[in-house]
């Protein structure tokens, strides 16, 4: 019983460090699961905090699980090119964990993001168990396409709706 209190009592003063945002200085690193229409496959990003409730970061994406890809004659390819598949970003976010005041282990980060393949926004949300991991989730949408003409199914890539979830650190 005093092991069961000793490991408790720690866990709940490990909790009571934990921190969502900080402000400027705060780095924080997720990797996770990408998920959308087509394709499923890793995420990693990096934000930097540059200010109370300012964050700039890079992300990336590589789809994993295509199965095969057809051109706008309809020809099938057994799978996406490497420039189908792999996306960069450069991002903004807005921490509002201290805003909102939900709880100092949760952020809310609307952002917006640049990348190679479009201009879009996303909605995030973490919580950090501890100082240093927690969980997220974020929802991403394009806001306009740099291909404006009709776009292959392979092209949809990373051009629609995607949904994140996984781990976050505390760097």
């Amino acid at each position: 019983m005093k092991l069961f209190a000793t490991i408790f009592a720690l866990l709940i003063v490990q909790f009571t460090f934990a921190q969502a945002y900080s402000g400027a200085g705060d780095v924080k690193f997720q990797v996770g699961a990408n998920f959308q229409n087509n394709g499923t496959g890793i995420m990693g990003s990096l934000d930097f905090g540059v200010g109370e409730n300012i964050s700039l970061g890079i992300a990336s994406a590589y789809l994993l699980g295509i199965d095969k890809v057809s051109d706008l004659d309809g020809n099938e390819k057994p799978f996406a090119e490497f420039k189908d598949r792999f996306d960069f970003r450069g991002r903004f976010n807005a921490n509002l964990g201290n805003v909102i005041n939900v709880d100092p282990n949760f952020d809310v980060y609307p952002g917006l993001y640049v990348s190679l393949k479009n201009f879009g926004g996303h909605l995030g949300a973490r919580y950090f168990f501890t100082s240093g991991f927690g969980v997220f989730t974020e929802f991403s949408a394009p806001f306009a396409k740099f291909n404006t003409e009709t776009l292959t199914p392979a092209e949809k890539l990373h051009n629609q709706f995607a949904v994140n979830l996984g781990a976050s650190f505390n760097i």
